[in-house]
């Protein structure tokens, strides 16, 4: 899953809803782990890895998260799009660690 997003000048009380969300989707059977990266001009960018559809399917339709949604299109963000895709094969490299993967 692919979030990628602009954020209005107010972000009052983002940061904590954030953190909030971080913990409660570790919780999510079938989360795999995260990748964010941001912009110095605003573009936030976060990668969220899920074993399967279902997975994706219970943290879309966790409560809180459906309410920090709603907060986020209301307050905190100018734009935002998602893309749920599958990823069908990927490598990594690490410099020091002599292997890609």
């Amino acid at each position: 899953m692919v979030f990628t997003s602009v954020k209005t000048a107010d972000q009052s009380g983002y940061g904590e809803t954030a953190q909030r969300m971080e913990e409660l989707v570790k919780e999510v059977p079938g989360f795999l782990g995260m990748d964010h990266a941001q912009t110095p001009g605003g573009l936030s960018i976060t990668v969220g890895y899920f074993r399967d559809a279902d997975a994706i399917e219970r943290w879309r339709s966790d409560v809180e998260h459906r309410a920090a949604q709603k907060r986020g299109r209301a307050e905190w963000y100018e734009s935002y799009s998602l893309h749920v895709a599958k990823v069908e094969r990927g490598h990594s490299f690490v410099r020091g660690e002599g292997t890609a993967l």
